[in-house]
């Protein structure tokens, strides 16, 4: 298997994230294309606590991936869980020749090892879209367990 690699991601890479994110695969699970690209123009101010990668496989700019800080998202699919030490991240393959290959499981686990660097790391909450099953069983396959109760999966690091 290739090294699977996640470089930062740069103002050169908004042509590639664009047409990742328009991919009819990715754009069924990424909804509103813009608003992620906003995200990302604006990550040196009011989305600075994201944290954004480009996912490479050998040499090639395959994927994309994030993540941050569930408290400074303004998001509230947590429920009652605390949100102290409560990370979030998200990741899609635009190349259609490297799904299913368990690419999506090395990216799950390299955002995992960068989280845990934190001091203040204590948890990572994933909510994807429950038809997502590639998604899911990657975040199972990873450690995450599925609090069916919320619908969202957690990995308590």
């Amino acid at each position: 298997m290739d090294e699977l690699l996640l470089r930062n991601l740069s103002d050169e890479d908004l042509p590639l994230l664009k047409r990742l994110l328009y991919l009819p695969h990715v754009s069924r699970w990424y909804h509103d294309p813009l608003d992620w690209l906003e995200e990302v123009e604006k990550r040196k101010g009011e989305f600075s606590f994201l944290h954004h990668f480009i996912v490479e496989i050998g040499c090639h700019a395959v994927g994309f991936c994030q993540f941050y800080e569930y408290r400074y998202s303004g998001e509230s699919w947590h429920g009652d869980t605390d949100i102290e030490g409560t990370y979030s991240i998200d990741y899609l393959i635009g190349d259609t020749g490297y799904l299913g290959k368990g690419f999506g499981k090395g990216i799950i686990r390299s955002l995992v090892e960068r989280i845990r660097r934190q001091n203040n790391a204590r948890r990572i909450l994933v909510q994807p879209e429950p038809e997502n099953k590639a998604s899911c069983n990657a975040l199972l396959s990873c450690g995450f367990t599925l609090d069916k109760t919320k619908s969202f999966y957690l990995l308590t690091l």
